[in-house]
């Protein structure tokens, strides 16, 4: 009994923290997440001991967010794994080495291996729906996040043209002197209030955007 509330509970867990990642329209802590977040970073910091420049820091951590999204699955997977491996275990499908065959074989959907009782075929089904579930999800998340991401860095690439690279405020109004006058600042303005507006959305619904460097990054 204790071995089956133990891989319930962890199966639990890990689809709450697929749900605050993928689902949830709003910043919610996953304790997985900053775990694993938290883990890739230690490795970043540790390669960046070795990076001299700006530029090759800034290049190898712009791969720490897709990195650690991309992580992100398969720990998931992994968890439910050993979560249904311990319930398959307690119901009495076998040793350990045919409780995990018969858990990879549900979650990833390859029909390698099966057992015949009612319960065991309850647990079967709801893995393999997990587990397909899961694919699904990120299918659809990882467009949504990309394309807010895209939608944010239009602005920065405008600021470069009416402010200059590196931007600078001095640059920017000499330019809307020169070029359209600095009365129409007003409309600028209502413009990147609109874009804060949008990053507050965008980074409140798909919490991790906020990890996604941008390119110019160094001139920003």
């Amino acid at each position: 009994m204790l071995a089956f509330l133990t891989g319930f509970l962890v199966v639990i867990l890990t689809l709450f923290s697929a749900l605050s990642t993928f689902v949830l329209p709003r910043a919610s802590r996953s304790q997985l997440n900053r775990i694993v977040f938290g883990s890739l970073r230690r490795v970043i910091n540790f390669i960046l001991r070795f990076a001299k420049s700006y530029q090759r820091r800034d290049a190898i951590m712009a791969y720490y967010a897709p990195i650690g999204q991309m992580l992100l699955v398969p720990t998931w997977y992994t968890l439910i794994l050993l979560g249904y491996s311990a319930m398959y275990w307690a119901l009495g499908v076998g040793n350990l080495f045919t409780v995990f065959h018969l858990s990879d074989s549900s979650l990833f959907t390859l029909g390698l291996d099966t057992s015949l009782t009612f319960w065991d075929s309850i647990l079967i089904f709801s893995e393999a729906m997990l587990g397909l579930i899961l694919v699904a999800l990120l299918i659809a998340y990882l467009p949504t996040m990309y394309y807010a991401f895209s939608r944010r860095e239009q602005a920065v690439n405008l600021l470069g043209v009416r402010a200059g690279t590196p931007p600078s405020a001095l640059e920017m109004l000499m330019r809307f002197h020169r070029n359209h006058g600095l009365e129409n600042l007003a409309d600028f303005w209502k413009n990147w209030e609109a874009w804060f507006a949008d990053i507050e959305e965008s980074h409140t619904t798909l919490p991790a955007l906020t990890f996604f460097r941008s390119p110019r990054a160094e001139d920003s």
